[in-house]
């Protein structure tokens, strides 16, 4: 799966479990705990994350399953990032973690490392 692909079945994922659909969407235990330490609210980070961007595409080789970082935009254009593993089979993504990126360690579109 290429990196358009994969964005595209992130956004469909999410949309698909704010329409309800269950086991759209797996949250790991670490994702939960950066949740609660970050103050961030499930359903915005779903929303952000059914507009998301891939912005760094990593190698399956060490991997159990493809993942990415995608960039989503909460209310107010706030920046968070989110670690998405892609399960084809399973029709849907686990996301690993999501937090809101630092400005010194990103450039100013939190798009690219500095």
């Amino acid at each position: 799966m290429d990196a358009s692909a994969k964005e595209r079945f992130v956004r469909e994922r999410a949309l698909a479990s704010l329409g309800g659909l269950s086991g759209a969407l797996i949250w790991t235990m670490h994702a939960w705990d950066r949740l609660l330490e970050q103050g961030l609210m499930r359903r915005a980070v779903v929303q952000a994350l059914a507009t998301c961007e891939l912005i760094e595409d990593y190698p399956t080789t060490t991997r159990t399953l493809p993942d990415c970082l995608v960039l989503g935009l909460l209310a107010g254009n706030e920046a968070i990032h989110a670690v998405v593993a892609i399960d084809e089979a399973g029709d849907d993504i686990v996301v690993v973690t999501v937090y809101r990126p630092d400005p010194a360690r990103w450039s100013d579109d939190f798009k690219r490392r500095r």
